[in-house]
């Protein structure tokens, strides 16, 4: 029961302890999201092409092309004579390997050609170009 000479109170809510939450749960999301996705090779810019889709092959081994031409198995620098030898040993007796090759669009065509004809030297390897779906 109130009395009629009592002042009525505003009623006032804080929100500024739901906004340091909501931001607190979108920093969760967004860090989370940043270590769900899985980077195959070093970063290049891929070309794009509106046919790509997804490869789904148990095992994979990655062969970057980066702008500076300079080749990769695996992350690992590694020279193009070499690279028939050591693909070969990772593929081993595993006929469901799948070799992608991450190449930046300013690379020359030739080097390219001539890292897919080193990879298709591999009996059993299986070839894929990376691409950007545009």
């Amino acid at each position: 029961m109130r009395l009629p000479d009592e002042p009525e109170l505003p009623l006032q809510i804080n929100i500024v302890p739901m906004i340091d939450v909501i931001f607190a749960i979108l920093t969760f999301f967004i860090m989370s999201t940043l270590f769900l996705t899985r980077s195959e090779g070093l970063p290049v810019n891929l070309p794009k092409a509106t046919t790509a889709k997804q490869q789904q092959v148990p095992t994979r081994i990655t062969i970057t092309v980066d702008e500076k031409e300079q080749v990769s198995l695996n992350r690992n620098p590694v020279a193009i004579d070499d690279l028939t030898a050591q693909v070969r040993t990772l593929v081993g007796s595993n006929p469901e390997v799948l070799v992608i090759i991450n190449a930046d669009e300013k690379v020359d065509y030739g080097r390219v050609v001539a890292v897919m004809d080193r990879v298709r030297q591999v009996e059993g390897a299986k070839l894929a170009i990376a691409t950007q779906k545009q």
